[in-house]
Formats: structure tokens, C-alpha cells, sequence
């Protein structure tokens, strides 16, 4: 874990935006966690970035002009479930306070693969990171969020337009919706050969479309089972179009030039990165979203001054028997069922 030589007790910091807290946000090197990192402590708060390597972390932190007083930069792979646990042992041993909120933010996209990339475990790369090693995380982490005393304790995942059927980005049938069927991929383990949560033939978009559906099934299955008796919020967003993130690049390089092209000036659906840490940041901060079980949007089309607002799931995203699937099956191969 990678420190600040002299770290400030978030109760020393104070924030015209209320009482700033202690976060971990997952994947901050770049793109939108980045920018949330700064958002954060420009409130006052003080976040723990989560990464593989975390003097990279500290060097994209600094590159953007954030103080490393209010740092801390621990090494956790999400994609090997093994780093997880170890990442939270020294999380928990060593940062002499504990945390107040969670920022599921890491991801892998890699929409050019012809056959599955593979954890450490052994299950398929984009749902072994995006899911199944954030999963993992928030379950260890709970316990340490019970214990927070700040007035508003949440648990942000940020979820994506292409895996909520209900709007239109989620209606696109290439390489085909997310779908988790009926989780046979899942209940047989979802080792080699099996690559799909609904057990069908790989499709490497696909993956990542279902990945971030999970993330946003267990939003709102950790609503229904905990927030009643823990006060936790719980919710996930979908920040606007950052079609110039750095999680784009494995698609081809046409791609990365048009796509940001197309959303700025066809779509008006176009975030930038900062703008986008800034959501996440109020999301995790300001009393206007303290409400729990909720996917906030901004709507695909950006205006000047637009406000949050409730966004509908899908069927696939909000149904009650398939978070429950989800949240059972998950819990068995990430090894605490």
C-alpha cells in the first residue's frame, strides 16, 4: 500500500458541500475513476484508490493536480479474487480509520477477443473483474460500512446505458443485448469451457454488456436485503457518454476516433471524463441522492443545466428472482457459499 507520509483524518477536512468522509473508489489510473478521485477530494473527502499497480495510480493522481495528503493507494486486481481478500486485509490493517463509501468503478472491455481471457480462478475476464471481484469486495467491505458513523454510508456502482433494455443504447442487438438467461453458465461453475454466464458460446461485448448488468442487479438486490436494516445507500448511475475513456482502448482505432465524433455532434450524448467523475462524485456526496435502491441518469441527450433523475430498469436488471439467482450464484464462486 502505497501512503501519503502524513495522511489528514477525514474529520479534519470540512467541505461547503457537508461532512466529508473516506471512500474507496476502484480504478483510478485514468478516465472516470480519475476524475472522481479529484471531484472527491476537492470536497474534502479522503479516498483510498484501489488498482494494480498503485504507483501508477499515484502518478495519474498527481499528474492531474491532486494532493496527495488526502491518498492512500492500495494494490487490488479485481480480476483475481485472491487480491481482493488480500487488498481488504491491508486495507483494513493499515489505513488507522475506516471507510464511509464505495466506488465500484473498475472494468475491462475488450470487444476483439476471439476466445475468453481467464482469471486466476479460472472464470471468463470481464465478469471475473467487473462482477465477480467487485461482488467479493463490497461483501468484505460491509462490515466496515455498518460501523461508519457518517450521516450518509453508500455503495455507488456505475452501471452502463448498453445493458438496461429500457433504453435505447440497450436495445442494440450487436453483438447481442445483455441477457443472463438462466444463469447455466453460472450454476456449472463457469469455468472453461464455459464463458457466458447464460452458458452460450462466447461473445466478447456481450460479456462485458452482462458483466455490468450484474453490477447493476446487485445494486438492487443489496437494497432489498440491507439497506432497511443497515441505513446504507445503495445505487448505481449511468454518468452520460464518455466515449473518449480509456476503456475503449481495445476497440479498433477507427472506432476511437468516431465514436467520440458521432456523440458529440450526432447524438449530443457526449460526457467528458471530468464531468463524469463529477456525477459519480455527487452521487456519492450530496444529500440530493441519498436516496437507496436508485439508478441515476442524466438522460442520453446532455443539456446544459440537466438534472439528475430516477432512471427504470429493465425486467432483466430489476427482477427480483434473478437478483436473487445472481446474488446466490455469485456468492458461490467468489468462495463464501
Amino acid at each position: 500500500m502505497v501512503s501519503p507520509s502524513s495522511a489528514t483524518s477525514p474529520s479534519e477536512a470540512t467541505t461547503a458541500g457537508g461532512a466529508p468522509g473516506t471512500v474507496l473508489i476502484t480504478g483510478t489510473t485514468s478516465g472516470v475513476g480519475l476524475n472522481t478521485v479529484k471531484a472527491l477530494v476537492d470536497r474534502g473527502w479522503t479516498v483510498v484508490t484501489a488498482n494494480r499497480d498503485p504507483v501508477r495510480a499515484a502518478e495519474a493522481a498527481t499528474a492531474l493536480g491532486i494532493p496527495s495528503e488526502r491518498l492512500h493507494h492500495l494494490r487490488m486486481d479485481l480480476g483475481d479474487l485472491e487480491s481482493v481478500r488480500v487488498g481488504v486485509e491491508t486495507l483494513v490493517s493499515s489505513l488507522g480509520f475506516g471507510l464511509d463509501a464505495l466506488v465500484i468503478n473498475a472494468a475491462v472491455y475488450k470487444p476483439r477477443l476471439k476466445e475468453p481471457e481467464r482469471s486466476p480462478q479460472g472464470y471468463e475476464l470481464s465478469m471475473a473483474t467487473n462482477h465477480l471481484g467487485h461482488f467479493l469486495l463490497i461483501q468484505l467491505l460491509l462490515p466496515d460500512l455498518q460501523h461508519s458513523q457518517h450521516p450518509s454510508r453508500r455503495v455507488v456502482i456505475l452501471g452502463t446505458v448498453t445493458a438496461n433494455s429500457k433504453e435505447l443504447g440497450g436495445k442494440i442487438p450487436i453483438p447481442a443485448p445483455a441477457d443472463l438467461g438462466d444463469l447455466s453458465g453460472f450454476k456449472a461453475g463457469f469455468k472453461a469451457p464455459i464463458a457466458m454466464a447464460n452458458g452460450k458460446p462466447f461473445k466478447p461485448g456481450k460479456a462485458y454488456k452482462d458483466s455490468k448488468l450484474c453490477n447493476m442487479i446487485t445494486t438492487q438486490e443489496l437494497h432489498r436485503r440491507l439497506h432497511a436494516d443497515t441505513g446504507i445507500v445503495f445505487s448505481s448511475l449511468y454518468p452520460g457518454c464518455v466515449a473518449d475513456t480509456p476503456l475503449f482502448r481495445n476497440t479498433p482505432r477507427a472506432f476511437q476516433t468516431i465514436f467520440p465524433w458521432f456523440q458529440k455532434n450526432i447524438t449530443g450524448g457526449y460526457v467528458s471524463q471530468a464531468l463524469a467523475g463529477e456525477r459519480v462524485a455527487q452521487v456519492v456526496a450530496d444529500p440530493a441522492f441519498a436516496a437507496s435502491g436508485v439508478h441515476w441518469s442524466w438522460g442520453n441527450r446532455q443539456t446544459k443545466g440537466g438534472k439528475q433523475f430516477s432512471q427504470e430498469l429493465s425486467d432483466k436488471a430489476s427482477k427480483p428472482e434473478t437478483a436473487q439467482g445472481v446474488w446466490e450464484e455469485s456468492l458461490k464462486l467468489v468462495g463464501l457459499a
